[in-house]
C-alpha cells in the first residue's frame, strides 16, 4: 500500500464485513460512520441481494461512490468465494448492478488487523502477559464461523498488514488425548486444519470426537448449546470440548506470536471468544500460549487480549477507506 495522507472528503462509501454467517454493512459519509446493519447470510441467495437490501433501507442506492468489503475467504483478483458460505463476491457483477466507481476486497482479518492500533483499554480484556512493545508487530486470531489470522506491522510512515489463510494450517496436538482427537478428525476430514477445532463447527467437532473417544453417548448439540452446557456445568463432554478448544487456541495463538514476532500483543477476535472471555481467562489458554520450551520466557512477556468491541472490523475498514481516498 502506498504512503498516503488521510483527508476528510464528502464521499459516501459502503463498508461491509462479510462473514460466513452474518453480513454487516454501514455507510461512511466523509468521516462519519452510520449505523451498522446486521443481516443473516442465509436470508439471501446471493451477496448482491444483501447489498441491495441494505441500500434500500438506507435510501442511498444512487449516492454511493465506492465500496470496501472485508470478506471471509481467499481473494482471487476481483473475486472471492467465501469458504464457509455459498456466496461469491464478484466486483464486476457489483459494478454492473450498482454502478460503484471503485470496489475493494480485503480479507476479513486484514480489516480487523488495521483496527488494532485504534483499540482502547475499554475495548479489550487482557488475558496475561506484560507490557506490549509499541514498535513490534501485532497479531490477531479469531475463531468464528471460520478461523481468521492476520498481523499488523507498525511503521510511522508505512504501516502494513499481513493477511493470511493461517486458519487452514495443520492443527497440532500437544498431548496424547489431543492426538487421539485429531486422529478421529483425520478419519472424518482427511486434513485437519486449525479451523476444524477452532471455530463454531470446530467446537462441535471436538464435542463429537471426545464423545467417540470416551464412548460416552451424548445428544447432538450446536456450538452455542455446547458452549452453554459447558458454562453451566450440565454436560461433562461439553465442558471437556470447551476446555480443549481454549487450550488449542492457546497453542495456535502462541504459534502465531512466534511466527510474526508479535511482541506488540496478540489479540483475539471472532464471534466466539468475546462471549466466553471470562472462561478463557481461567482456562489453559495462557499456559499453552507460553508453553514453547526454550522460548517460554519470550512468550511470558507477550500480552494477549480479547477484543470486546462488537464491530471491530469497521474501525479497520474506515482506515482503509480513508487511505484509499487520499491516494
Amino acid at each position: 500500500m502506498s504512503q498516503c495522507q488521510t483527508t476528510v472528503t464528502s464521499q459516501t462509501v459502503i463498508l461491509g464485513d462479510i462473514g460466513g454467517t452474518t453480513a454487516r454493512f454501514a455507510l461512511l459519509r466523509g468521516n462519519e460512520l452510520g449505523p451498522i446493519d446486521h443481516m443473516s447470510d442465509a436470508d439471501f441467495p446471493f451477496f448482491a441481494d444483501a447489498v441491495r437490501r441494505f441500500l434500500e433501507r438506507q435510501h442511498a442506492s444512487s449516492a454511493i461512490d465506492s465500496a470496501h468489503f472485508a470478506v471471509a475467504g481467499p481473494i482471487d483478483g476481483d473475486r472471492c468465494a467465501l469458504v464457509n458460505n455459498r456466496w461469491i463476491v464478484d466486483c464486476g457483477e457489483l459494478r454492473s448492478a450498482f454502478g460503484f466507481s471503485e470496489i475493494r476486497l480485503v480479507n476479513d482479518f486484514e480489516a480487523v488487523a488495521w483496527s488494532l492500533p485504534q483499540l482502547r483499554a475499554g475495548d479489550l480484556l487482557v488475558v496475561g502477559g506484560q507490557e506490549r512493545v509499541p514498535s513490534a508487530p501485532m497479531a490477531v486470531i479469531g475463531p468464528g464461523t471460520g478461523l481468521g489470522i492476520a498481523g499488523f506491522v507498525p511503521d510511522a510512515r508505512r504501516p502494513c498488514v499481513i493477511a493470511t489463510e493461517g486458519g487452514h494450517s495443520t492443527l497440532p496436538g500437544s498431548s496424547a488425548r489431543e492426538d487421539a482427537v485429531i486422529q478421529l478428525l483425520r478419519q472424518r476430514f482427511g486434513h485437519v486444519s486449525a479451523e476444524r477445532a477452532l471455530s463454531g463447527a470446530g467446537i462441535e467437532n471436538l464435542y463429537w470426537a471426545l464423545s467417540e473417544l470416551d464412548a460416552t453417548p451424548v445428544r447432538q448439540r450446536t456450538a452455542a448449546e455446547i458452549t452453554q452446557a459447558a458454562l453451566d456445568g450440565s454436560c461433562p463432554t461439553s465442558r471437556m470440548a470447551l476446555d480443549m478448544f481454549c487450550a488449542m487456541l492457546g497453542t495456535i495463538a502462541g504459534n502465531v506470536a512466534l511466527g510474526l514476532g508479535a511482541r506488540g500483543g496478540v489479540y483475539i477476535a471472532g464471534g466466539i471468544v468475546p462471549r466466553i472471555a471470562g472462561y478463557l481467562a481461567q482456562s489453559a489458554f495462557r499456559e499453552r500460549f507460553e508453553a514453547k520450551g526454550r522460548l517460554a520466557n519470550y512468550m511470558k512477556s507477550i500480552p494477549c487480549s480479547v477484543i470486546m468491541h462488537p464491530d471491530v472490523a469497521f474501525l479497520g475498514l474506515q482506515t482503509l477507506a480513508r487511505r484509499t481516498r487520499a491516494c
